[in-house]
């Protein structure tokens, strides 16, 4: 068992709820220590409040910067313990830390590749016993041309290492085809057959011994595709009682990745039709992994459909590797987005009057995920799942004309 004090902390502003990660391995006698770009005359009290101590760097992508700064802390406060961001976008970087200063409580940097690259995602899905899409690693035309005369039209695009549906896209025909191989891409690129469905996430939080402490559920019946090409809405709830099948192929998809101490996000196709070599109608297909929590204020989701601390199971495991909370899973959780320059029929006054002792936040969704999540969100719960659809269908219901 891994017990530590020293907990470094990147990128804590963003999202801003994720101050709650330093402020609960503070509250447990540890040193939370900070790293961002925000200058500290800008910092929300609660993440001052947060921080044994805060680093700022002129840009986090500049690695000199960081390790200095990782630097520093272990100067002044001795080993460091504990290093993570919980944020897809640094994960490599984390890693890179974490190996330059021997902090082996986390992934290094050749271990974070099992689930950085969707490719290498592939065989541990398989390990697991969970189907998975056939795929080609893009080269040339005729290549293309090769895997979709296999698997038939359309496919999808996407890079094979990249964050969330960010330059992916559907190809449904020869012209289209065509056109993908005339662009400049600049990074390699993972074709996929399209599989027909809705996403289902299986999403919790495993101890430094590979053990599921705490899990949940999503149902996500737009595809996040759809919603970034099209700048449509967004919405998600999250399940009172995991599906069986869901929860076995969660698991066991855990265990094959062998994840240890770390949030993980792991996506599901539900199938809305039988798909040879891959299932029968409603059954599951692997999509992809994300090692680190589900993206925008998910987190708080978690907290509300279970009256939980899940920042603080966090910290508690990577602390002293225990875990002691307890749910009945009272809630449904749901999140509606909706976009700058639709017109919508109730406004937030008329939201409040009737849905006021349900709603956990009201807010706007930061510029750089509002592209997939939206603008202006709700985050409501329920006792049970109809009233979670009601609940969006009264926000997002259009005004006339």
């Amino acid at each position: 068992m891994y017990m530590g004090k020293n907990f470094v902390f990147i990128s804590p502003t963003f999202p801003k709820t994720y101050y709650q990660f330093p402020k609960a391995w503070k509250e447990l006698g540890g040193n939370a220590l900070c790293i961002g770009e925000d200058g500290w005359e800008s910092l929300s009290q609660e993440m001052k409040d947060a921080c044994t101590e805060y680093y700022r760097v002129d840009s986090m992508m500049d690695y000199d910067q960081m390790y200095r700064a990782v630097a520093w802390f272990a100067h002044k406060y001795g080993k460091i313990d504990w290093l993570e961001s919980n944020n897809e976008f640094w994960l490599e970087q984390d890693a890179r830390l974490r190996t330059d200063f021997n902090i082996t409580s986390g992934d290094n940097s050749e271990a974070v590749m099992r689930f950085k690259r969707k490719s290498n995602m592939k065989a541990y899905y398989h390990k697991a016993g969970v189907p998975v899409a056939r795929y080609h690693l893009t080269s040339t035309y005729e290549e293309g041309k090769k895997f979709i005369d296999e698997v038939g039209y359309p496919v999808i695009v996407k890079p094979d290492d990249g964050v969330g549906a960010n330059a992916t896209w559907k190809i449904s025909n020869e012209e289209e085809l065509k056109d993908f191989y005339t662009k400049d891409l600049g990074t390699q690129y993972i074709m996929e057959e399209f599989v027909p469905g809705y996403i289902v996430s299986f999403d919790g939080i495993a101890d430094q011994n590979n053990n599921i402490i705490f899990k949940t559920s999503h149902t996500f019946p737009l595809p996040i595709m759809d919603i970034v090409n099209s700048k449509g809405e967004c919405y998600y709830w999250s399940e009172r009682v995991i599906p069986e099948d869901l929860d076995e192929a969660g698991t066991a998809v855990i265990k094959a990745f062998d994840i240890r101490g770390r949030f993980f996000h792991t996506e599901y196709f539900r199938l809305s039709e039988d798909k040879e070599g891959l299932g029968k109608k409603g059954g599951i297909v692997g999509l992809e992994v994300n090692m680190r929590p589900p993206g925008g204020y998910t987190p708080d989701m978690m907290n509300f459909a279970n009256n939980i601390n899940v920042y603080a199971i966090y910290a508690k495991m990577a602390m002293d590797n225990t875990s002691d909370y307890q749910t009945d899973r009272p809630y449904s959780c749901v999140y509606a987005a909706r976009r700058d320059g639709l017109s919508y029929k109730n406004n937030a006054a008329s939201i409040f009057s009737r849905y006021g002792k349900s709603i956990n936040i009201h807010d706007r969704m930061p510029e750089l995920l509002a592209e997939a999540m939206g603008n202006e969100f709700y985050v409501a719960r329920f006792e049970d799942d109809e009233q979670c659809r009601d609940f969006v269908r009264f926000v997002l219901d259009k005004a006339e004309g």
